[in-house]
């Protein structure tokens, strides 16, 4: 029998026992990156993510861990799920609370639990799935989420009896490139002109771009990036989720993950872009900027990231979520997945057709991007 525990913050876990199992490549999954976001504030039961990490135990020893929280909203997912929330108020039931296995505001697909070499995968995901189910009786939640999984295990777990949902994201594939004008080639020529042309505009402002990565990262620059990230959220009338002590611990605990890239005019900061990384995987997560900058944006989140990865020899660049304006930069229609069981039966045939259409939906969206890719010749998988 496996014995499944329960822990309200991620510290109750050994840090060591967690990255045992879970691995350090996939740096959102490391004990460092959730601790940071626990120890920081930016995740706690104030904001809606109440931690209830998930190990697996047999015969005392720990041989499984999961991330899991109980949330009273969807804020800070990015798998939205509000029209359910809206259903499920219209029939004079309660959405929330509900279970989410996520990385909080962090839509990179990546793995979500962590198992021993020793332990059969579809053993532990019949164990889990069993003990999410008796969970949400537990707390009375709507249903299980797990956001941004990888394609096998969401197959894995549609045969355990969960939904499937299908997303679009916009990755990067390196395709052996020398250089970045080694990649420029593969473009047509007209689309090639257009993206130089964005690169001339920052240089032209007189704008010079910065990397400088993990403990060369200094709290002078820390403090200028928080300034940008919190004031593009503001824009727009909002404040953004992560404190400034989230990314002080990014940099002291995940130095040799973390890149910065600043942009500088005329000796002053103005903008930044924040990146984590693995070892074949570039992850572009945070940006800010204190002004309008034509084309800073795609020069400090795109395409320093492209360059980034050329030179570093990274396989992919997964720039975040959102944005069909990444197409004609390269960056190609990308399937995404997140795993769903709810509660109440009664929904379910009603939220598996919703999936269902949507779907094909989904699919028809990214062959239609496909084909407005820049390249002289179709992209290769």
């Amino acid at each position: 029998m496996l014995d499944i525990r329960l822990h309200t913050a991620i510290d109750e876990i050994s840090a060591t026992s967690w990255n045992r199992l879970c691995g350090t490549d996939y740096p959102f999954l490391r004990h460092e990156f959730l601790s940071a976001l626990e120890r920081s504030g930016s995740v706690t039961p104030d904001t809606g993510w109440q931690p209830l990490h998930l190990t697996l135990h047999e015969n005392g020893h720990c041989i499984g861990a999961m991330p899991l929280y109980l949330k009273n909203h969807s804020w800070g997912e990015y798998v939205f799920d509000w029209s359910w929330a809206d259903a499920w108020q219209r029939h004079g039931l309660e959405y929330y609370p509900k279970l989410v296995t996520a990385i909080p505001f962090t839509p990179a697909t990546g793995p979500r639990f962590g198992l021993d070499p020793c332990l059969d995968q579809p053993r532990a995901l019949t164990a889990i799935s069993d003990a999410l189910r008796q969970l949400c009786e537990r707390f009375n939640a709507s249903g299980w989420h797990g956001l941004f999984v990888e394609p096998t295990v969401a197959s894995e777990l549609e045969q355990q009896g969960l939904m499937k949902r299908l997303g679009c994201q916009y990755h990067w594939f390196n395709r052996g490139y020398s250089s970045f004008d080694d990649y420029l080639a593969s473009f047509t020529s007209r689309k090639r002109k257009n993206l130089r042309k964005e690169r001339e505009k920052v240089a032209r402002q007189g704008i010079v771009l910065h990397r400088i990565e993990g403990h060369a990262i200094s709290d002078t620059q820390l403090r200028q990036f928080y300034r940008f990230y919190q004031d593009t959220y503001l824009k727009h009338g909002m404040k953004g989720y992560l404190t400034p002590a989230f990314f002080t611990a990014l940099r002291d605990t995940l130095p040799s993950q973390l890149l910065l890239v600043l942009a500088e005019q005329s000796g002053e900061t103005v903008a930044g872009a924040l990146y984590l990384r693995g070892s074949d995987t570039l992850y572009g997560r945070y940006w800010g900027c204190q002004a309008d900058y034509d084309s800073l944006h795609f020069e400090a989140c795109y395409y320093q990231g492209i360059e980034y990865c050329i030179e570093q020899g990274l396989a992919r660049f997964d720039p975040g979520a959102q944005g069909e304006h990444k197409v004609r930069r390269g960056f190609e229609p990308t399937e995404t997945w997140s795993c769903h069981w709810i509660r109440e039966a009664a929904f379910r045939p009603a939220i598996a057709d919703f999936l269902e259409r949507e779907q094909s939906q989904v699919y028809l969206q990214m062959e239609r991007l496909t084909a407005e890719l820049p390249f002289r010749t179709p992209a290769t998988p």
